[in-house]
């Protein structure tokens, strides 16, 4: 079983294809297995990579709580780059994901060629964070003493995962499915440590607005709660574009795999042939004209 090795923890990994690498980092509800769609599209062309973080096996679970946070998550995926020896590649992250994704470019653009963040934002707005918060424990609370089996048939009915099961019934069986065999014990940890104690991106604006790598903003427009944090991003990030699929809720990648699937693809061609460039500081202005 192919795994790379940080702090004595194993995290498992799958790789498929030739060319740059393309990093794939799965969201909360998710694992390795979410982004099949997207490896066996994008390996025709890239040497495409996706493994399970730390609490989802088979990657280890460590019992300790201090053992997940942000910064773990940030230093597990960077692990596995240097686990693989590679030096540079593009990060494609949903959510819990799409957070790694984003705080890799902050924290290492030299090892980042882009970053596509997609449905990252639950929590970020401080009129949310204490509530976000809240619920996070909650949750946690719920995987410890419920188990995933059961947690899962509330999570995977969520208001932006019911788009998911009226499109698609069957692929959001096989997600719903999955999630309920995670491990109870690592997504509690996980809850509690990675998405409840996690930084507000809108305390990071100060250090958004010098990120220098591409990075493609991507939200379902009906993923409420990273919306208005995605405005954000694309307003604050100067290489930032921002992508809204219609009609779509969180889990875009597996909802509207077609549809994710070209909007990246034509983001890292753009990126490869040096056509995503920084904002023209002319587009910011209180005129909504420029005659004003």
């Amino acid at each position: 079983m192919p795994t790379a090795r940080v702090d004595s923890v194993n995290l498992f990994f799958e790789e498929v294809g030739a060319g740059l690498p393309l990093v794939f980092v799965h969201e909360f509800a998710g694992d390795y297995r979410s982004w099949r769609l997207q490896m066996g599209f994008f390996s025709r062309r890239y040497r495409t990579l996706a493994f399970n973080a730390r609490g989802y096996p088979p990657s280890d679970v460590p019992t300790d709580p201090e053992a997940y946070s942000q910064g773990r998550a940030v230093a597990d995926a960077i692990a596995v780059l240097d686990g693989l020896k590679i030096g540079q590649a593009h990060v494609v992250g949903l959510s819990m994901g799409g957070f790694t994704a984003l705080h890799l470019a902050l924290g290492h653009p030299q090892r980042v060629l882009s970053a596509v963040v997609a449905g990252a934002g639950y929590g970020a707005g401080p009129e949310h964070a204490e509530a976000f918060r809240a619920e996070s424990v909650l949750t946690a609370a719920a995987f410890a003493a419920e188990g995933a089996a059961k947690v899962a048939e509330r999570y995977a009915v969520g208001p932006a995962r019911v788009q998911f099961q009226n499109k698609n019934p069957r692929g959001w069986a096989e997600f719903a499915e999955a999630l309920a065999g995670h491990s109870s014990l690592g997504s509690a940890l996980t809850m509690r440590g990675v998405q409840a104690e996690r930084p507000s991106l809108y305390a990071l604006t100060e250090a958004l607005a010098t990120v220098s790598v591409p990075v493609l903003i991507l939200a379902g427009d009906e993923d409420e709660g990273c919306l208005e944090p995605a405005l954000m991003l694309k307003r604050t990030i100067p290489t930032a574009g921002l992508t809204v699929l219609p009609r779509t809720g969180h889990t875009a990648n597996l909802e509207e795999p077609d549809v994710f699937n070209r909007a990246v693809d034509s983001f890292l061609a753009a990126v490869a042939r040096g056509a995503w460039r920084l904002r023209d500081p002319r587009s910011r202005s209180a005129s909504t004209t420029g005659m004003t």
